[in-house]
């Protein structure tokens, strides 16, 4: 099974929390009200909630890149 990493440029977070909404079971509101990523690095079977949260970022600071 594939391996996919997440990568977001946190520092651009505006947190709106469009990720967290789609994503709840990888993203969270941190402390400092920006979203983070529970899990960096995911398989296929959560890998489609991941990518529509990263759509969803109105910024478009997420990014998945596969495991090579």
């Amino acid at each position: 099974m594939s391996k996919y990493k997440i990568l977001q440029k946190r520092e651009r977070c505006i947190g709106c929390g469009a990720c967290v909404s789609i994503c709840p079971n990888n993203w969270f509101m941190d402390k400092d009200r920006k979203s983070k990523p529970k899990k960096t690095e995911v398989d296929e079977r959560e890998l489609q909630c991941n990518k529509n949260a990263a759509n969803a970022c109105p910024v478009g600071i997420i990014k998945i890149e596969k495991v090579k």
